[in-house]
């Protein structure tokens, strides 16, 4: 099976945030954060906090770092007040965005993701503007510098798990499940000791976008940067073929 892999768009990110670790993980704290309070401190009884734990992992948070998260959150869960936002939108040449935030002030939030859509020529538009030309999935991205054994046994494994489907391309492997299945996918190949470069529900554009014009590529990239540099915003989602 063959898909359209994002696993140098994630290597990017990941070289992207290195000089950035401190955001990426005040980030990955706020998920932790709303998860212990939802759910409680144990991830063992608290799935989304072990999925949460496992994208931290995949992101280089340290696990003394990911500790202290949760037994802060844990003693401090009253004053936990973020509130999940979801904002949708085009950019240029109708580039489809969808962007997640955790907040604790809706009006800035929306503020600065207005700004950074309008700095870039893009715009925000209505709630199901563009979601449905994204699919909620699990992906899960193996980097194969970092796993060397046999790709059937690999695809055997986690389709017996639960995946629903197995993309090989030439420098790693993509698994995707769906959603509900994603947490057992993931467990199975963690206790079989498999390195993940990235293992998380996201949205997975259905059809790509091309930009060609200098222009457009520069203001889809202002928009982005801005995106990524806003504390209050956790994801952002695409459909631009980088």
């Amino acid at each position: 099976m063959s898909g359209h892999s994002k696993f140098a768009n994630i290597k990017h990110k990941k070289e992207k945030n290195d000089s950035t670790k401190g955001k990426i993980f005040t980030k990955l704290g706020r998920e932790i954060a709303v998860a212990v309070k939802e759910g409680g401190s144990d991830p063992n009884a608290n799935s989304r906090l072990k999925d949460i734990i496992a994208k931290a992992k995949a992101n280089n948070m340290p696990n003394d770092t990911i500790d202290r998260s949760i037994k802060k959150a844990a003693g401090d869960a009253n004053s936990v007040n973020y509130e999940f936002v979801a904002y949708e939108g085009y950019g240029p040449n109708g580039t489809a965005i969808i962007v997640e935030a955790l907040t604790d002030n809706k009006n800035r939030t929306a503020s600065n993701v207005r700004n950074a859509f309008t700095k870039g020529n893009g715009n925000v538009g209505t709630p199901g503007c563009v979601s449905f030309m994204f699919d909620k999935r699990g992906q899960i991205i193996i980097d194969k510098e970092e796993y060397d054994k046999d790709a059937d046994e690999l695809m055997m494994l986690a389709l017996d798990a639960g995946a629903s489907d197995f993309n090989e391309e030439e420098d790693s492997f993509e698994i995707l499940t769906e959603e509900d299945n994603f947490s057992a996918v993931r467990e199975t190949l963690e206790n079989a000791g498999i390195p993940m470069a990235q293992a998380e529900v996201t949205m997975i554009p259905q059809t790509w976008v091309e930009l060609t014009d200098e222009q457009d590529i520069k203001m889809m990239n202002r928009t982005l940067d801005l995106l990524d540099e806003d504390d209050d915003v956790q994801e952002v989602y695409h459909n631009w073929d980088e």
